[in-house]
């Protein structure tokens, strides 16, 4: 095989992605699979060398060249040197597991090898735990998600077999034509955004430093530049305690997991939908924290977060890449009460939906792609300055599947930032559960297992609210808190 046979284009966004790596936000997309029983550490290299490498984009290093990326076959390529055996110090409990975590987090992946690895931890006391570690440029989470469930069975019975390429070919080709008509509206806008996007990057720094110039562009535009224009001249986010000077140190915790249907069951009491319930946890637990930190969340507005939107067919995420866009989502947390919270992410969500944010967006990542390297870090970092944080959530398969024979018991995930973000959220539901997960920089948020472990006493007031529930109609926002006051006096 020849060099250039062995190399292909890495495409604009994913070269977008890649270059946002820097020494205070790693792209890294790092995961936890909790094992029920001893794993077998050669039947899952097996599995891995069956199934997740057919996956050519993962024995490809990532090169970045003045002229553009492409991917390159790994000719030392050596699963051993990606799928390592590791022991906990000390008790081997979750502090310790948690303590790893942060490290590896904090541990820039070999960028002259594929950009992926795994840790096998067989000391944990709760079980075998299995750590990822995959950069952003290769996968986004919903397509991480459906490559990890091809590495599982069913029934602990199941044996690794290789996945016949041919097939794979020829249902890609089948599907061509569905997923384009699928996807029609929102390319045409994709490829105009990326147009427009081109447009105005060319200008650089100078349309995030005056809006005027941005506005030039959206006069006689269309609704989808106009969306562009309006996310790219946001003001910059209130300063809090989690806006600052970012050091090269992450910390991770996770929450004991939600049972589904509970969360399900407040979603339809109070008309809106599961992701709701859960952003209104989540603002109500950040909030919580703020307050113990001596804050008033009152004072101040509320920070925003940015939230991934995927745009592409779900069974065509195994064709790895990123394809989501992004969208702005000003979190509540200046609303006292636990219902109005709730109402107003509804209604901040609803609003999401119905614009063309995150289509533009993504086009806006593919212009970025395109441009030169130089250029891409002070746009996106002022575009990081208009966003705290990054939140996002991902559906897992909700019935028991198996890795290697063992059992997956639970599973987490923690989402990369950019820039001067320096809070990432992360949600994820497994077999009946919703595991909560939260990555931050150790000088912003020291202990982010402080505002995880609020999360679920913030659900609980929703839940509570929703069994007070009169059997017609809902209560006011004002008078649920009131009911949830005199509770909490009671208990």
């Amino acid at each position: 095989m020849t060099e250039e046979a062995s190399r292909e284009p890495i495409s604009k966004v994913d070269t977008a992605w890649l270059r946002m790596e820097q020494p205070t936000n790693l792209m890294m997309i790092n995961g936890i699979i909790l094992m029920d029983e001893k794993l077998d550490y050669e039947r899952l290299l097996e599995t891995i060398e069956q199934r997740f490498l057919t996956f050519r984009r993962f024995r490809q290093k990532a090169v970045d060249r003045t002229r553009g990326a492409y991917w390159e076959l790994d000719e030392d390529f050596d699963i051993r040197s990606h799928v390592l055996r590791i022991a906990l110090p000390g008790k081997a409990d979750q502090q310790e597991l948690q303590l790893l975590v942060s490290e590896l987090a904090s541990t820039p992946l070999n960028p002259y090898r594929p950009l992926w690895q795994m840790h096998v931890v067989e000391n944990y006391i709760n079980g075998p735990v299995l750590i990822t570690r995959i950069h952003h440029c290769i996968a986004d989470g919903i397509a991480l998600v459906q490559v990890f469930l091809s590495l599982t069975d069913p029934t602990p019975e199941g044996r690794p077999s290789a996945r016949k390429p041919e097939v794979w070919k020829k249902r890609r080709a089948d599907e061509a034509m569905v997923f384009q008509r699928l996807l029609t509206p929102a390319r045409e806008g994709l490829d105009f955004a990326t147009h427009v996007g081109q447009q105005m990057i060319t200008e650089g720094t100078r349309i995030l430093q005056d809006p005027a110039i941005a506005g030039n562009y959206a006069n006689e535009a269309s609704e989808i530049v106009r969306e562009l224009v309006h996310s790219l001249t946001l003001e910059n986010d209130p300063v809090t305690r989690f806006k600052g000077q970012l050091g090269t140190r992450k910390k991770v915790a996770w929450a004991e997991p939600l049972a589904l249907n509970d969360v399900k069951a407040v979603s339809k009491a109070f008309g809106c939908t599961v992701n709701d319930v859960l952003i209104a946890a989540v603002s109500g637990a950040i909030r919580q924290y703020m307050i113990s930190e001596g804050d008033s969340p009152e004072e101040v507005p509320d920070i925003r977060a940015t939230v991934p939107v995927n745009l592409r067919p779900l069974e065509h995420a195994q064709e790895l890449g990123n394809h989501f866009g992004l969208v702005f989502l000003s979190l509540p947390l200046s609303v006292k009460s636990p219902l109005e919270r709730l109402y107003a992410v509804q209604d901040r969500m609803d609003d999401l939906k119905a614009s063309k944010q995150a289509t533009v967006t993504l086009g806006f990542l593919a212009a970025l792609g395109m441009g030169p390297s130089v250029l891409q870090k002070p746009v996106l970092d002022m575009l990081s300055q208009k966003a705290s944080a990054v939140l996002t959530n991902v559906p897992g398969p909700q019935e028991p599947i198996y890795l290697a024979g063992s059992e997956m018991k639970e599973m987490m995930f923690w989402v990369p930032q950019n820039g001067n973000v320096g809070l990432g959220i992360s949600i994820l539901s497994y077999n009946g559960k919703v595991m909560f997960g939260l990555i931050s920089d150790r000088r912003l948020v020291a202990e982010p297992g402080k505002i995880i472990s609020r999360f679920e006493a913030e659900f609980e007031k929703l839940l509570y609210l929703g069994l007070m529930l009169p059997l017609e109609g809902q209560p006011s926002p004002q008078t649920a808190y009131n009911l949830l006051e005199g509770f909490q006096k009671e208990s």
